[in-house]
């Protein structure tokens, strides 16, 4: 099982969770990250992003990735799609790169944004990605020159921010007087709640069954007494391992699965008073002292 690096802290629960399973079919499939790229025509930095949670991949890397190990696609692209809709709704209030840098490094305006190395030209090609913008001046056969250019991108800017105001002002007049039909006032736009995403269909569901066997605690997820597990991972052995936290009075947090910061620090509480080493991992001195 590979030792991945912690998520970022600040990634949507929706997000690390398909991080969380493509992270667990690369490990089952036994392949490197190069391997992986040759295999699935997308490249080894791309991957080193996508399962570091940096970048959302697109649907055809997810399908790839399914294609390489065997397995049913079916319910990892609905995980997809749910964090799919959290990614887009985090970044589309993010401020658009300046055309000008695009134009000089000639990559997407996407990549411009995160500061990022463009893709390789197997993956421009793909469905989603974003094309070069055209060239500008008067090398160009043909183009206009560069002033009539920008004229032209400043009245077509303006008209959209015209465009974007009344759509706004008539959404937020027709709420208004919604209000005022019910006597009440209209709270202020930015006081909207922002929009939930309901988590994914198949996520499973753990149950705590804690009882003693032959004096050691089982809680009904996994027998294992020697699995590694780390801040990443997620699965029946991370159930285990939280029951038994919660039983030993060190709070892991939601029984999910999901090895998290949360679950990390409830880990070294229980090494520190075992005297163990405290590193935050479980390993078959951690189990013991979990089921002891």
């Amino acid at each position: 099982m590979s030792r991945w690096k912690g998520l970022p802290a600040e990634l949507d629960p929706s997000t690390r969770n398909l991080v969380v399973r493509l992270r667990r079919l690369k490990d089952h499939s036994g392949l490197s990250l190069r391997q992986l790229a040759a295999r699935t025509g997308y490249s080894t930095s791309s991957w080193e992003r996508y399962l570091g949670g940096r970048s959302l991949p697109p649907r055809e890397a997810v399908e790839a990735l399914v294609s390489v190990t065997g397995e049913d696609p079916t319910r990892l692209l609905a995980v997809w799609e749910v964090a799919a809709e959290a990614w887009n709704g985090r970044t589309a209030t993010a401020p658009a790169a300046p055309v000008a840098g695009a134009l000089r490094a000639g990559a997407p305006a996407g990549e411009q944004d995160q500061g990022q190395a463009p893709e390789p030209a197997a993956e421009t090609g793909r469905a989603g990605s974003i094309g070069l913008v055209d060239p500008v001046g008067p090398a160009c056969a043909g183009a206009e020159p560069a002033r009539g250019r920008a004229f032209h991108v400043a009245v077509a800017a303006g008209v959209v921010a015209v465009a974007l105001t009344a759509s706004a002002v008539v959404v937020l007049a027709g709420r208004v007087g919604a209000e005022d039909v019910r006597g009440t006032a209209a709270p202020p736009a930015s006081s909207a709640a922002p929009a939930t995403v309901s988590p994914p269909p198949d996520l499973p569901a753990y149950t705590c069954r804690v009882e003693r066997i032959d004096g050691l605690w089982y809680a009904g997820q996994s027998t294992t007494r020697d699995a590694i597990l780390a801040n990443g991972y997620a699965g029946p052995e991370v159930a285990e391992a939280q029951c038994l936290l919660s039983r030993a009075g060190y709070s892991p947090g939601d029984i999910d699965g999901i090895f998290g910061p949360v679950t990390e620090r409830a880990v070294k509480r229980l090494q520190a008073e075992a005297d163990l080493v405290v590193d935050g991992i479980v390993g078959p001195h951690t189990w013991g002292a979990l089921r002891g």
